[in-house]
């Protein structure tokens, strides 16, 4: 993990996070995901900070909203949008210069928008070995993709163990929301 005990640069001189910083951040994102596991969503929260300021938050809503697209970082960009609008400030400034604090790493959907968005630097828990946009499944984080946004950095595994233990805490119970299964069960014929 690289975040430092002062502010420094980051490695390929982009943004840097304090311990504490960290710390703070990631407690709230994990509070964030325990909410979307009492609400029976995958429990993933984050939060957007701006200079030392959550301009935007999130956890998944999926199937609360029956809406595929309401990741926990699309739901943060979403309200960050929604501050910069309030607060009259550019949006490109403002992501820019905020710092992603989420539980699991980014799936490719959300790397993708946090990559247009120009958000800087993105600090996750555990990995996502399914659908990971940070160089699990793909790195979309850093790969040359042309006319796509900007590369962004990650810092990976900041309390993966606890972002591990609540997604298995998801998996074992049962989704109400998940599709029925298909596989047919075989009559026996009488003749």
């Amino acid at each position: 993990m690289e975040v430092k005990q002062e502010s420094t640069p980051a490695p390929g001189g982009g943004f840097s996070v304090s311990v504490e910083e960290t710390e703070k951040w990631m407690e709230e994102a994990m509070q964030m995901a325990k909410e979307a596991l009492e609400n029976i969503e995958v429990p993933v929260g984050c939060l957007m900070v701006y200079n030392n300021e959550v301009v935007g938050k999130g956890r998944n809503e999926v199937n609360q909203t029956k809406n595929a697209t309401r990741h926990a970082e699309m739901v943060a960009i979403d309200q960050a949008l929604d501050w910069c609008r309030r607060s009259g400030k550019s949006p490109s400034e403002v992501f820019g210069r905020t710092v992603l604090y989420v539980t699991v790493e980014p799936c490719i959907m959300c790397a993708a928008a946090l990559r247009l968005m120009k958000i800087p630097l993105v600090v996750y828990g555990c990995q996502n070995e399914r659908f990971g946009g940070c160089g699990s499944v793909l790195d979309i984080a850093s790969a040359d993709l042309p006319n796509t946004g900007t590369p962004f950095q990650c810092i990976p595994g900041y309390r993966a163990e606890e972002a591990v233990e609540m997604l298995k805490t998801f998996y074992k119970q049962e989704n109400p929301n998940a599709p029925k299964s298909k596989v047919r069960k075989k009559e026996c014929l009488k003749s």
